[in-house]
């Protein structure tokens, strides 16, 4: 199982590390990168063991692309003993119930709304636009010399209680 984790942080890192400008072409486009980051997410952080549902649920807001791609990739997958389900959300006022929730750049101006309502939820919220990392997302993607990064802020992680591999924490950038 150790081999297998090492193998998948490796893809996660090379997947990370080798997002440059798509110059030519052949680069998948941002919205496959963030969906596939996403998903690998979710095998190095650990949720409480108190949520008794059957699904495993990531919500999407800002960015129909992203939503499209997780929901034809995953939806309906395994977790465990849990299923994915991805829902796409219009607005803040509709989220609820999520594990994970990616807030996109077009949806940033409701951040607070969200943080707010999420606040003594279990959910990871993950957002694309700078100084959400700061202001109280729990992973931010960045871009660093050309490259797509992640920003995690452990005391924002910590207090949804929720719980993240050291390797994860090793290929981040900790706020």
């Amino acid at each position: 199982m150790r081999k297998i984790n090492l193998i998948v942080l490796l893809m996660l890192t090379s997947v990370v590390g080798s997002i440059a400008s798509n110059k030519d072409g052949a680069d998948r486009p941002v919205h496959e990168i963030h969906s596939m980051m996403i998903y690998n997410f979710v095998k190095y952080i650990q949720w409480p063991a108190n949520n008794n549902s059957q699904q495993f649920v990531i919500g999407v807001i800002g960015d129909d692309e992203v939503f499209n791609t997780l929901n034809s990739w995953y939806d309906g997958k395994v977790r465990g003993n849990k299923t994915f389900a991805i829902k796409n959300f219009s607005s803040a006022a509709e989220v609820a119930g999520c594990d994970i929730l990616y807030v996109a750049k077009g949806a940033s101006n409701q951040f607070d709304e969200i943080k707010t309502k999420l606040s003594n939820a279990a959910t990871l919220i993950i957002t694309d636009k700078p100084g959400l990392g700061q202001k109280g997302s729990g992973i931010n993607f960045k871009t660093v010399n050309g490259k797509l990064a992640f920003e995690m802020n452990q005391g924002v992680i910590e207090s949804s209680k929720l719980k993240v591999s050291s390797q994860l924490t090793a290929m981040a950038i900790i706020i």
